[in-house]
């Protein structure tokens, strides 16, 4: 879907722009032509002396991205919706629309138009709406989306014709909407150039600096690639298999976030250099990766088996990193068909709609999906929910599981609160520690990919204000906020008040904070007690608090956590909080725990 469209035609000549698209897209039956001819020659029409915002005539943009859209095969009612895309702005009404073009053309027209008003740079709810409104179109008609990418190609890769603001403007667009978007579809040449042209106009002296020193090297890599593609088809004719070797080095942004993340120069880094291997069946792909590691010793930890374990967008390869000839070099194996999704990724369900075999990516079975059906009437309430949401769905995922073996796709950055939430609220509220892959983690840790996670609970504990600060999805924050709202009566939602706030500063046109009140308890006389609530220092067992007490210092308990005692042989009682993990990790604990509570008694 990314490769670019240059006509060899004259681009300003439409007869001739026709005329070389069905030659490239012989694909289509004669009604379709005819139903593309026509809907081409109203575009012509409508759009007479109306030029885009590039600079060219209106028509020429609107077959530029239908180009996009046919390479994938799309039938043709996108075809026709890709010349309309705009047709808002060529006078033309809903109801022209439907009955030029038909009703499924002017559905996902309209789809379009309702979300043509996107700014990610705008720090407005009207602006975090559009992109919710935009996101959740994809549930209505996948080809909604599919188009307004193809519209943002075309736009990021004539960014050239615009002036320098919008150009910055459009390149912080697509690196913080699109090419994630294009990433969670599976559409991997579609994210990479986006991220790529991103590059050039957000950070255009990194950008040069990584294209020369891949163009320095470019002699160096070959010989070195050549030399490796040989050794590897050499084994793979004696096995039998037939297979095709192409060589590459790694798109330009990725090794811009490796120069971020090691604070090194291009030119300082050596895992620039991947091959890529196409074998015809699945077997194969394991048989391959076992002829690699004979040649070569593989890198601990970089080998990851995607096809056993697709990835969440179905991305399916065998990735593993092998020191050849004293440097990295990486390596992804698979199928033809496995290529095909992780290029086009669900686009690739037009490529094979024909055919018998349904080993496809189904749209309504990405995880997106999912998570847009159960967010669809959630209302954006401000920025940060916003952020949280957008951040969330669009981030990458990683795939972990419970002992009993149970799957489970979190977002990046994702700790074991969330996992506990994601298995049931109870779970999440209960949670004291977890395990992973049978070691002791903590709670803040992040979890990692493929990881075995055990949750470790105490009837005692409840959701704490500090665990928000380590949570990464919208449900695990959402249900300690509820908790903590419900059960702490010293609990402040910021986020509610910010709301409150804001609301207030509208109404009194001004937009100063107000201060944030504790709240508490509130009697008769309507005053707030919460500042005037006494210090509890005491516990006690029963009715009894006439004992010798030390308080952790590992959890520092103080009133109202829920606490535990430990009966010490020098200190007494020792007071833990119920969550402590210093106190779980105890040998032998259950036989020195004794059940204490606060003594709230007035003295």
């Amino acid at each position: 879907m990314s490769r670019d469209v240059v006509f060899s035609c004259d681009e300003n000549n439409p007869d001739e722009l026709i005329k070389e698209f069905f030659e490239k897209f012989p694909y289509f039956e004669e009604q379709d032509k005819q139903r593309i001819r026509e809907a081409w020659a109203y575009l012509l029409q409508k759009s007479d002396g109306v030029s885009h915002s590039s600079g060219s005539s209106f028509f020429v943009h609107a077959m530029r991205v239908a180009f996009i859209i046919a390479q994938n095969e799309f039938d043709t009612d996108c075809v026709i919706a890709s010349f309309f895309h705009n047709y808002y702005l060529l006078n033309i009404s809903d109801q022209e629309i439907e009955e030029k073009l038909g009703p499924t053309v002017k559905q996902i027209v309209t789809g379009i138009s309702k979300i043509r008003t996107i700014s990610v740079n705008s720090k407005t709810l009207v602006q975090a709406d559009a992109i919710r409104k935009m996101l959740f179109a994809m549930s209505d008609d996948i080809r909604i989306i599919f188009i307004k990418i193809a519209d943002r190609l075309d736009h990021i890769r004539n960014i050239r014709n615009l002036e320098n603001e919008k150009q910055r403007a459009l390149a912080a667009e697509v690196i913080d909407i699109w090419a994630p978007l294009a990433d969670r579809l599976g559409m991997q040449q579609v994210k990479n150039e986006f991220e790529d042209l991103s590059l050039k106009y957000t950070n255009p002296a990194a950008f040069q600096q990584i294209k020369a020193v891949i163009s320095q090297k470019k002699d160096e890599r070959a010989s070195y690639l050549n030399n490796a593609v040989q050794k590897i088809q050499d084994e793979a004719d004696k096995a039998g298999l037939k297979v095709t070797i192409t060589s590459r080095a790694k798109h330009f942004y990725s090794i811009y976030q490796k120069m971020r993340k090691r604070n090194k120069e291009p030119g300082e880094l050596y895992d620039l250099l991947a091959l890529r291997i196409i074998c015809q069946k699945n077997q194969d792909c394991y048989t391959l990766i076992g002829i690699v590691h004979s040649l070569w010793k593989p890198l601990d930890g970089r080998f990851k088996d995607y096809i056993a374990m697709p990835k969440a967008n179905g991305y399916q390869s065998l990735h593993t990193t092998v020191m050849c000839i004293d440097r990295p070099l990486e390596i992804q194996i698979r199928t033809q068909k496995m290529h095909d999704i992780a290029e086009h990724g669900v686009a690739s369900h037009w490529l094979y709609k024909k055919g018998t075999n349904h080993d496809f990516v189904n749209a309504s079975q990405l995880g997106i999906f999912n998570q847009l059906q159960q967010l669809k009437d959630k209302q954006m309430e401000d920025e940060s929910s916003f952020k949280q949401f957008k951040d969330e769905l669009l981030a990458d995922e990683i795939v972990v599981f419970t002992p009993k073996g149970d799957v489970k796709k979190l977002p990046i950055g994702s700790t074991a609160i969330d996992f506990a939430y994601s298995i049931h609220s109870a779970v999440g509220e209960k949670i004291v520690g977890a395990k992973a892959d049978g070691k002791i983690i903590p709670l803040t840790q992040e979890l990692k990919n493929t990881q075995i996670i055990e949750i470790l609970t105490n009837p005692q504990a409840h959701p704490t204000e500090n665990q928000l600060k380590y949570c990464k999805t919208g449900r695990a924050r959402n249900r300690i906020n509820a908790w903590l709202a419900a059960n702490d009566p010293n609990f402040i939602d910021k986020a509610a008040q910010q709301r409150e706030n804001d609301l207030n500063a509208e109404k009194n046109g001004t937009h100063q904070t107000a201060p944030i009140e504790k709240k508490g308890h509130h009697k008769g006389n309507g005053q707030n007690n919460a500042l005037q609530q006494p210090k509890v220092e005491k516990v006690k067992i029963g009715n009894t608090s006439n004992f010798m007490i030390t308080f952790a210092q590992c959890c520092h308990p103080t009133y109202p956590d829920p606490i535990v005692g430990y009966v010490s042989r020098y200190k007494g009682i020792t007071v833990h909080k119920a969550t402590c993990l210093t106190f779980q990790r105890i040998q032998n604990v259950e036989k020195r725990t004794v059940e204490i509570e606060w003594d709230e008694t007035k003295n």
